[in-house]
């Protein structure tokens, strides 16, 4: 989940690697003036207000929403990781935010909601609940398909280095709709749009550090600055320069 402050009083986001191998866990605070979250390849188990929430893979900028001031805390999935928490496909979550208890089964959310609101630490709670359902999701894993996260993870790490849809398909063993019909599944959308969003994720990191925008474009694996500049505004909604605020 990368925050794009658009103006407005900016909570504190925090994050820290999570126990949980890939995940990243969160904590911030509703803003009076909102804020919009970007596309970054990732599902989220969210606490706040009482509530626990699903946030799926975005394509585009989310307005965040919240009564100015509520805590939230949290934990970030790595991408094709979501499904084996939610026990759903990826592409059912895509733009959408979804009560978890659309997603479990009713009793288990209100044991882990209970525990939540009575601990001081929601991010432990949180991660020992997705660790448990990726245990049992793992234990009724048809013959098969007990290296779909492998090949989940091998999928990302070749689109994140630029490589085409063609070799990365050959890479993982699968034909170009195979390939696509996997990534619909772990990831929520295809392996073009997973491309472009792991390539906005990259131009921000370097952007946030500082790297001048000409390099960002080259380092991140556009054609040229133009390029940047275009794919920043589809999926973030705006230039690249109002995501970095004043500087």
């Amino acid at each position: 989940m990368a925050e794009c402050e658009t103006g407005g009083l900016s909570g504190v986001y925090r994050e820290r690697a999570s126990r949980l191998r890939g995940a990243v866990l969160w904590t911030t605070a509703a803003r009076p003036a909102g804020g919009a979250v970007l596309p970054d390849g990732c599902t989220d188990l969210i606490w706040g207000g009482g509530r626990l929430l699903v946030s799926g893979p975005d394509t585009g900028p989310h307005l965040a929403e919240g009564t100015p001031g509520t805590r939230f805390t949290g934990l970030r999935f790595a991408p094709g990781q979501g499904p084996a928490v939610f026990g759903v496909p990826a592409g059912e979550l895509r733009d959408r935010r979804v009560p978890l208890e659309d997603l479990w089964p009713a009793g288990r959310v209100r044991e882990l909601t209970g525990r939540l609101a009575a601990d001081g630490a929601p991010g432990r709670l949180l991660e020992e609940a997705a660790v448990a359902r990726i245990r049992e999701a793992a234990g009724h894993l048809p013959p098969g398909r007990a290296g779909r996260s492998a090949r989940s993870a091998a999928i990302t790490r070749a689109l994140a280095q630029g490589r085409s849809v063609t070799e990365v398909a050959d890479g993982v063993q699968l034909g170009v709709r195979q390939l696509h019909r996997h990534c619909l599944d772990a990831f929520g959308y295809g392996p073009k749009t997973l491309a472009r969003v792991l390539r906005l994720v990259r131009a921000l990191d370097l952007a946030r550090a500082g790297v001048p925008y000409v390099q960002v474009a080259d380092r991140a694996g556009y054609a040229d600055q133009a390029h940047l500049a275009r794919e920043v505004r589809s999926l973030a909604g705006v230039p690249l320069g109002a995501l970095l605020g004043p500087g």
